[in-house]
């Protein structure tokens, strides 16, 4: 035991590698791309540290070639689940009362081992499980997981240091206990750094966890977890269970020692499991903390004086990277009619350029969606569009599934502001325009308020700074993260912390002392050095 005060690294961000051509990066990659492509991993479930091998497979593919087997998946059953209860509750004495610091270097630890060792593994799997080109892998399994695991350890320690005053003769401090129980932590297929972020975050503050991954990301999933055990994560402090959700949802929900979920999905299965908590309630030992991050139908309105080329870069990009499978992503736009044949020749000109294909081609700026039923979904909606007198499919809209899931950039000009794809979540390279005539400025923007139950991310391009003052005060509630002449996605860990309100979640802030401070439970300690030996007060005599 030491009696030294440590002071834990200062966090920074990741830098972004390039991945240009001839760049050391880029020929690390390529070689990482081709081992994964010819090795088929056998991914198990991890229950207090042991690899179980269920016999209950699911094959992980390519979702642009979903006829190569990447591996295959070990499903956890009843039997598993409750193991991995069982063993979080077991781990969680010897984890809580681990001094932080030494908590805090296993994920300082974990993220040197990203940087500077399997990045290139990371990144792979990443690309190929979840068909991500190698930039969008890079800001995600790379740089935004790194990041997370830094700073959320100088949020640990900021939160700890945040420490009551005491009055003479009085010695007041502050406990910040880990939850009374285990943490449930689900986890979505969009974004590695997500599913390493949600079950860490919470085991960062001594809580022991429960992770069920997406199967649809088990690849990038169960790299992570073994970097965390090379980290040296103890058994037990998190269970990787890949499985049925609704099966895992039925075991950890009734269970009395729940205590949290940590969540990132669809607004429907937010709300199921909410009420499959309330519907517990009685059984718990204490109320559960619901932490989640779930839908969004993300909004670009443009003003009259907004830069054409700015604004179509930022719909480009917005929209467009990782297929529009990011909950932040651009999937509504308002353009005045002063500004819209501009805004559509340069669209049209600029999406003709944006090559789709494999990963593997590195050219490719759009790739595959992550599987059937997601391709199902959008090539509804397209085909809706393209027979509804209320739309018109203006750019793109073809898509193909015969080798890869494809859906090409598509753009959807609605011509009633509430038709289905400018409110509803699409999670698709799908593009909705309305465009509104420039006096009806004030009525558009209570339009755009109230045509989504969403409220995640939002952005504004305007040049006129008065037009951006206003603007930026009528969305204060449409948006958790409001950008100005950017693209509404890319919050980046340290900068920017992530979440919305409405139906987009409870807006506890990824990458920020907020979310932290979800998975405490404090205790407050008063110690009186002399206490008084009569009861009596002044005011009696």
């Amino acid at each position: 035991m030491t009696n030294s005060i440590f002071t834990i690294p200062k966090p920074y961000n990741e830098p972004v590698k390039s991945y240009a051509p001839g760049s050391s990066e880029r020929s690390a990659l390529s070689a990482e791309l081709g081992r994964q492509m010819a090795t088929r991993v056998e991914i198990p479930v991890i229950v207090n540290g042991e690899e179980i091998k269920t016999g209950d497979v699911r094959n992980v593919v390519c979702p642009h070639d979903h006829g190569h087997v990447l591996g295959k998946v070990h499903m956890a059953g009843e039997k598993e689940i409750k193991s991995a209860v069982d063993a979080a509750l077991s781990a969680k004495a010897a984890w809580e009362a681990m001094e932080w610091q030494e908590r805090a270097a296993v994920f300082l630890k974990a993220a040197d081992l990203i940087s500077r060792k399997y990045s290139a593994t990371l990144n792979a799997a990443t690309m190929l499980g979840q068909s991500k080109n190698a930039f969008q892998a890079e800001i995600d399994a790379t740089c935004e997981l790194v990041d997370f695991w830094r700073f959320n350890v100088s949020y640990m320690e900021e939160i700890y240091a945040n420490q009551p005053s005491s009055e003479k003769g009085v010695y007041n401090r502050l406990e910040y206990r880990p939850l009374e129980g285990f943490v449930f932590a689900l986890t979505p297929f969009n974004f590695t750094c997500i599913a390493g972020n949600l079950p860490t975050t919470p085991a960062m503050m001594g809580n022991t966890i429960v992770w069920k991954p997406s199967t649809t990301a088990v690849l990038s999933n169960y790299y992570v977890m073994r970097i965390l055990k090379e980290a040296g994560l103890p058994s037990g402090v998190i269970n990787f269970i890949p499985g049925s959700g609704s099966q895992v949802a039925d075991i950890l929900f009734t269970h009395k020692d729940f205590a949290g979920m940590h969540f990132t999905g669809s607004t429907a299965v937010f709300q199921n499991l909410w009420k499959k908590a309330a519907e517990n309630i009685e059984t718990y030992v204490s109320y559960p903390r619901i932490v989640g991050e779930t839908g969004g139908k993300d909004y670009i309105f443009a003003h009259a004086s907004a830069d054409v080329e700015e604004l179509v870069t930022g719909i480009i990009r917005g929209a467009f990277e990782f297929q529009g499978q990011k909950c932040s992503a651009c999937s509504r736009l308002y353009v005045p009619a002063s500004l819209w044949p501009a805004v559509q020749e340069k669209l049209k000109e600029k999406i003709a350029e944006i090559k789709v294909g494999p990963v593997t081609d590195f050219t490719n700026f759009v790739n595959a969606v992550i599987d059937e039923k997601s391709f199902d979904s959008i090539d509804g909606y397209i085909s809706r569009a393209q027979a509804s007198s209320d739309a018109d499919v203006i750019i793109g809209g073809q898509r193909n599934k015969s080798k890869g899931y494809f859906v090409y950039p598509t753009v959807i000009q609605a011509k009633t502001p509430d038709y289905e794809s400018m409110a509803q979540e699409i999670f698709g390279p799908v593009l909705t325009v309305y465009v509104y005539e420039d006096k009806d400025l004030d009525a558009t923007l209570d339009i755009l308020d109230n045509t989504s139950p969403y409220a995640l991310t939002g952005s504004v391009f305007a040049r006129d700074r008065g037009a951006v003052n206003a603007l930026t005060a009528r969305l204060t509630h449409t948006a958790g993260n409001f950008y100005i002449n950017d693209k509404p996605t890319g919050a980046v860990v340290g900068q920017q912390p992530f979440g919305g309100a409405r139906k987009s979640g409870t807006n506890d802030k990824a990458g920020s002392y907020l979310n932290l401070i979800r998975w405490a439970s404090p205790r407050a300690i008063k110690e009186t050095f002399v206490p008084p030996q009569k009861f009596g007060y002044p005011f009696m005599g």
